[in-house]
């Protein structure tokens, strides 16, 4: 079976004064949630997001993994509606939502937002998302250049995300992994600061562990403002292990979650 070997660090940083990153790890799941930037309770956002998803990734292991992301997508949204209305403070609340799910067959990648995932094979780095923002849309559309959208005013200004308001538009994938493939799924408080030349050396460090650790150091050091949340995941085929994982970030204080007991396993598995 398809299986994550997985270390993960998730860093408040040296400007921001809480953690609105949260996410999630596991042989079976690995996600990362970025709370929006400049909107209310992006603490809340995120962790509620990671936790409905590993919610269902624990309860439903076998289930077809795009079937299951988009679903959680969904059903992070009804929470997060909930949340609002049961405290009105938290109005414009929103997290971006990157996860990578297998179900020890098949691979799926959701996407919601600018965080991102990339895969590492024989030392070549390639990214598996594809950012939904405004300054993307203007790069895909040949309006500027991929170097002015890296310095862009606007670069952060998301086209999709998880929130209260609107129904998410996951992008949901099958993805062609093999043993012996790495993962990174990060917030973009490491990819705001780091190059892609970067990120394939430091990657490439052959103890995840250790990977995790300078990637996260070395966005800090090149001067990252924001919470740096890095996963770092071998792919392995093993025999099928309990799919226990770990919350990051904000997912770590269930306080943020809006309410833990409304996930609840789905009626057709």
């Amino acid at each position: 079976m398809l299986q994550f070997r997985y270390e993960a660090v998730s860093d408040t940083g040296r400007v921001r004064e809480n953690n609105e990153d949260g996410g999630f790890a596991s042989p079976y799941l690995l996600c990362v949630a970025d709370g929006v930037g400049g909107a209310a309770a992006g603490e809340v956002a995120s962790a509620t997001t990671a936790y409905v998803l590993s919610a269902r990734a624990l309860a439903h292991p076998g289930l077809d993994p795009r079937r299951l992301l988009t679903h959680a997508a969904q059903e992070a949204h009804e929470q997060l509606a909930a949340g609002v209305r049961a405290d009105p403070r938290r109005v414009g609340m929103a997290t971006t939502l990157t996860a990578v799910l297998t179900n020890g067959r098949e691979v799926a990648l959701a996407q919601v937002g600018d965080s991102r995932a990339y895969l590492l094979r024989d030392g070549r780095l390639t990214r598996l998302t594809h950012d939904q923002t405004l300054v993307q849309e203007m790069v895909d559309a040949g309006r500027i250049t991929p170097a002015e959208a890296a310095t862009s005013p606007y670069r952060h200004v998301v086209m999709q995300a998880v929130g209260a308001d609107h129904e998410p538009s996951p992008e949901v994938v099958l993805l062609d992994l093999e043993a012996g493939d790495r993962l990174l799924l990060c917030s973009d408080g490491l990819t705001d600061v780091l190059p892609d030349a970067t990120l394939a050396t430091l990657l490439g460090i052959e103890h995840r562990a250790t990977a995790a650790a300078h990637l996260t150091r070395a966005a800090l050091d090149a001067g990252s403002r924001d919470n740096v949340t890095v996963v770092v995941a071998d792919v392995v085929d093993a025999p099928a292990v309990v799919g226990t994982g770990v919350p990051l970030g904000a997912a770590r204080d269930l306080a943020n979650v809006v309410d833990p007991t409304a996930v609840r396993p789905l009626r057709t598995a």
